[in-house]
């Protein structure tokens, strides 16, 4: 007789059928940790600390002088970061998110996802007027820009936007290859729209790592709260049995 098989132990793909769709709830650590490191820097930025300005200096200082010195390279950098990555092509594509979740009749996610927004929105230009820091004044300016310069807005608005994309994506069960390639895109995005910034001289880098920081720390609280407060039937798929299509 044939020796019989050990058992085997049901995971949640398949006890929980169209419940395998949804993801585990994101741990809240993650928003505290990233929270905790933007208070940090914050504090570095307010208390106006030796090191961290030296290098925002020489960093900015030394890309600046590449952007004079290439200004078909700073045109590419400006049209990048006012057209591709500027803060109202980001709110364009959360706006599209919105409203195909409202017509699939995920209204509920689609104003967590508007709430999520809008708040970036609101902490960062609070944020901005309570800071008050001063961005780089050069005698040759290749750019301009309005506001205070602690957090970027540019580099959170990107981070804002597409990790909540990538939030949706994995919230509906999308394939692999999908999700592989939206974070490819929002990581290119993150960093290139922080190295124009910097590049064309409107900000230091600090500010860059404060609206990654930031924008990181607000939808992974965000992420964390709808897992902790909605129901998981009702959670996207979990009535239809199906995720968006692939």
């Amino acid at each position: 007789m044939p020796p019989t098989p050990p058992p085997t132990v049901r995971t949640s793909t398949v006890d929980d059928g169209p419940f395998a769709l949804a993801p585990a709830p994101p741990a809240p650590r993650r928003a505290l940790l990233l929270a905790a490191l933007f208070a940090l820097l914050l504090a570095l930025v307010v208390l106006r600390w030796g090191p961290l300005l030296s290098l925002d200096t020489a960093v900015t200082g030394a890309l600046h002088r590449t952007a004079v010195a290439a200004p078909g390279w700073t045109r590419l950098n400006r049209v990048l970061t006012d057209r591709v990555w500027d803060p109202w092509t980001m709110r364009a594509v959360l706006a599209a998110a919105v409203g195909l979740l409202v017509r699939r009749g995920e209204r509920l996610l689609g104003v967590w996802v508007a709430a999520t927004a809008l708040a970036g929105t609101g902490l960062q230009q609070g944020l901005k007027a309570v800071v008050g820091r001063a961005r780089p004044v050069w005698p040759d300016p290749v750019d301009s820009a309005h506001y205070a310069a602690f957090p970027s807005g540019h580099a959170m608005s990107v981070v804002v936007a597409g990790a909540l994309v990538l939030w949706l994506l994995r919230l509906h069960g999308a394939r692999p290859l999908w999700r592989w390639t939206a974070r490819t895109v929002v990581v290119v995005s993150a960093v290139g729209v922080g190295f124009t910034r910097v590049y064309l001289g409107v900000h230091w880098p600090s500010d860059v790592v404060g609206g990654w920081l930031l924008g990181g720390a607000l939808v992974a609280g965000a992420a964390a709260a709808y897992h902790g407060c909605v129901p998981r039937t009702d959670w996207p798929g979990a009535a239809r049995g199906t995720g968006w299509p692939s």
